[in-house]
């Protein structure tokens, strides 16, 4: 999958195998076998082009990692637990990855910095905290045994 994903375009058997073959010694029916592996297993699709196949991943690296961390979380018998050790595994350069996606997806970001104190929308502490936003409720909630199929 790596190489598919990498070129990010259709590629055949013999395209992957020359590339492969720059590392190491490997056949062209180990290749085809793992390529037709890979489409029965719905990682890639393909379409004839000629005498031969050309791939195409199904989904992006990116979207196959969520998944595999969703799914992952969602099997955890304590979600916020195995969150806290996972962003302890985190090296600094993920976990500012990390502060930026989570900016990328949180609409208007209520700011707790000091010019803030009360937590409400215009630091009067008569506001309260900020609502929840829709977002925070949408997905899975292992918590209560329900999930989003969204990431499978």
């Amino acid at each position: 999958m790596t190489r598919v994903w990498q070129w990010n375009r259709p590629v055949t058997v013999r395209e992957v195998l020359e590339d492969l073959q720059q590392e190491r010694s490997i056949a062209y029916t180990t290749v085809m076998t793992v390529m037709d592996n890979l489409h029965q297993k719905g990682w890639v699709r393909r379409e004839v082009d000629g005498r031969a196949y050309r791939y195409t991943a199904v989904s992006t690296r990116a979207a196959y990692s969520a998944a595999l961390m969703n799914e992952a979380w969602s099997r955890s018998d304590n979600p916020a637990a195995a969150l806290v050790a996972f962003f302890g595994m985190m090296s600094l350069a993920q976990r500012e990855a990390l502060q930026d996606a989570v900016r990328m997806v949180s609409p208007n970001p209520v700011d707790s910095s000091a010019d803030n104190p009360a937590g409400g929308p215009e630091g009067n502490p008569e506001d309260g905290p900020p609502e929840p936003t829709a977002t925070a409720a949408q997905g899975s909630d292992p918590a209560d045994g329900t999930e989003s199929e969204s990431g499978r």
